[in-house]
């Protein structure tokens, strides 16, 4: 219960965009960023000086001014015309030019840079979720959603890089700048600056009060679109379904009243966004205006000359626009550390158990042999599944396993593929225990053809050759000829060259569990695993494939899960499965005799 409230609190937190430790993900953040980590540097320092150009041009300005103005008054006594040269301004003039040039450089420096990083971070991430994926154990994915990994590893990793490449550099320039102006502004006068330093504090308050109250109503957005994109999603993947019990209006209805939440809910969060900056751009021009009375005030009685007028202003536009920037930026960052954190969670997942160092190797010519010895296994440690199953396939033998919905069935095959690894006991395949073995070796001995026919987009030639890359035409074709499949392919506009796209909707259920089967004879494997491998066919395709799975399993072990008991009462071992352990194992006539379960599911399928 603790645990399920954890998870609770860690979705809810996600939903907001709130890092549950922000301060631990971008230390991470930074170790990752190992021999990138100069760029910062570089970004940041190019950063410090791009500002202290900006602010020491206002000072600078004021005393330009002061100064033009003072030779133009001169000049005017004189009642000469006032001309600037290198000694009347000129050389300030062209200071004043080098300052925003050297300016420019920095702020074109800092953007180069950290531009650089962030996407060379977003590079080196990806490649880390790509290496993590073929790491990860099968249970992971029984347990995730694929669009929530999916989503880890573009979403979450394209705002971390958005953040990086623009906001981090703008909460420094933004800070620095602030904090600058202020100092200076300060400096220049103290009543002054106490007023508009009352402003932005009001501002930055308003900002996180506001703030605050868009985190949630952002994170209930998303809620509300994750619903929304479920419900289209579910209508139309099952658009026969919905048609053929005339839902159409009920689902329609479902859509629309989501529809209207997410517009009511995104034009909330939208007005909390967008109202913002102009509270925030209210409450700058106001002390703008009070600051404008005073100072003009001043500038009347001589307090003030023109130049330092015009700077200070200055200055409070400059200390102006930073505090809406912190506040959107800080929010920014503050997302994409969520999202950061997300990626971090994926990559600590558990891995699979590392092959070995120097693990043991196959004959050349592997027998087939395999036998689970007293194997202890559950999906959690309280839990076990199955706690003592011990049996033996010998080579060219088939065996079947039967047994009703969550018996054990696919687990037995998932240990035996090492999917999962077991608790206790040994599976081992001639004598030798598959933990020793490398994976890559082990699986490289089974073709599986499984109930889901996975087909993915490419030529059907290039399909029927997935596990056997350097497969000739002739070869696929006979593999083709022999799971009863080389006809209708032929018939196809491209033949063997068609391309099978969208999930491979082009071509029926049917057919593309017979181009599994194909696949399967042309890797030519020692041991054969057959899920249910005719049940999207019809009766006398079965027949074929039937035929045609009897030749490709002559002198080789092969593994049947099968619900129609019909297809396996000539398998030389059958294996009844009930709650993870084996019941009863026996050929299909001693099973019989024992009227056990066996015989009560048999019985129960052809009375």
């Amino acid at each position: 219960m603790a645990d399920r409230d954890k998870k609770d609190a860690r979705d809810e937190k996600d939903e907001l965009e709130v890092p549950e430790n922000g301060l631990l993900t971008a230390r991470r953040l930074w170790a990752s960023a190992r021999g990138l980590r100069w760029r910062v540097v570089v970004a940041t320092i190019a950063a410090i000086l791009y500002v202290t150009c900006d602010l020491i041009t206002p000072l600078y300005s004021a005393h330009l001014i002061d100064l033009l103005w003072k030779n133009i008054q001169a000049a005017f006594a004189k009642g000469e015309p006032f001309v600037v040269t290198l000694d009347d301004g000129g050389r300030e003039l062209l200071v004043y030019l080098g300052i925003w040039m050297l300016a420019w450089v920095f702020y074109s420096t800092q953007s180069l840079v950290m531009a650089s990083f962030a996407e060379r971070l977003n590079l080196r991430l990806r490649k880390d979720i790509s290496a993590k994926v073929g790491r990860l154990p099968l249970r992971y994915f029984d347990a995730h959603k694929p669009g929530d990994t999916i989503s880890r590893a573009t979403n979450d990793l394209d705002k971390v890089s958005e953040v990086l490449q623009r906001g981090l550099l703008q909460i420094i320039i933004s800070a620095v700048t602030l904090v600058g102006a202020l100092i200076i502004m300060f400096r220049m006068d103290v009543l002054l600056a106490s007023i508009f330093t009352v402003f932005i504090a009001a501002s930055l308050l308003l900002t996180r009060v506001v703030a605050g109250r868009t985190l949630v109503v952002a994170g209930r957005r998303q809620e509300v679109l994750g619903r929304l994109t479920g419900r289209v999603e579910e209508a139309y993947s099952g658009r026969t379904v919905v048609k053929a019990f005339g839902r159409e209006r009920a689902s329609l209805e479902q859509i629309e009243a989501d529809a209207q939440e997410l517009a009511l809910v995104s034009a909330r969060a939208d007005f909390l966004t967008n109202a913002i900056s102009p509270a925030i751009r209210f409450l700058t021009r106001l002390s703008q205006v009070i600051c404008g009375v005073l100072a003009g005030g001043m500038l009347v009685a001589g307090r003030l000359t023109i130049g330092t007028f015009q700077a200070f202003f200055q200055y409070v536009f400059k200390a102006s626009e930073p505090v809406t920037q912190l506040s959107l930026t800080v929010n920014m960052l503050q997302g994409a550390l969520a999202a950061a954190e997300r990626v971090f969670r994926l990559l600590d997942e558990e891995e699979v158990v590392p092959d070995p160092e120097q693990p043991a190797r196959l004959p050349e010519h592997v027998r087939g042999r395999v036998a689970f010895e007293h194997v202890r296994f559950g999906y959690s440690p309280d839990k076990p599944l199955m706690s003592d199953v011990s049996f033996v396939a010998e080579p060219g033998q088939k065996v079947a396993i039967v047994g009703q919905t969550g018996a054990g069935k696919t687990t037995l095959i998932n240990l035996l593929m090492r999917f999962y690894e077991v608790d206790g006991g040994r599976i081992t395949l001639d004598g030798i225990d598959t933990r020793r073995l490398a994976r890559a070796d082990l699986r490289r001995q089974f073709g599986m053809v499984l109930q889901d026919a996975w087909l993915f987009e490419g030529t059907i030639a290039q399909n029927i050759a997935y596990g056997k890359s350097d497969a000739t035409r002739e070869d696929v074709e006979a593999a083709a000829r022999a799971a009863h499949v080389d006809y209708f392919v032929r018939t196809l506009p491209d033949g063997y060259d068609t391309v099978l796209s969208n999930d491979a909707e082009n071509i029926s259920q049917g057919q593309r569990q017979l181009l599994t089967i194909a696949r399967a004879m042309l890797m030519d494997p020692a041991i054969l695993i057959l899920d249910e491998a005719t049940s999207s066919v019809d009766t006398r395709t079965e027949q074929y494939i039937t035929r045609a799975m009897e030749a490709i399993m002559e002198d080789r072990t092969s593994f049947v899960i099968a619900h129609r008991l019909s297809t396996i009462v000539d398998a030389d071992l059958i294996l009844v499965m009930d709650h993870g352990s084996i019941v009863e194992k026996g050929n299909h006539r001693e099973l019989l005799a024992k009227g056990g379960m066996y015989a009560e599911l048999y019985r129960s399928q052809f009375a």
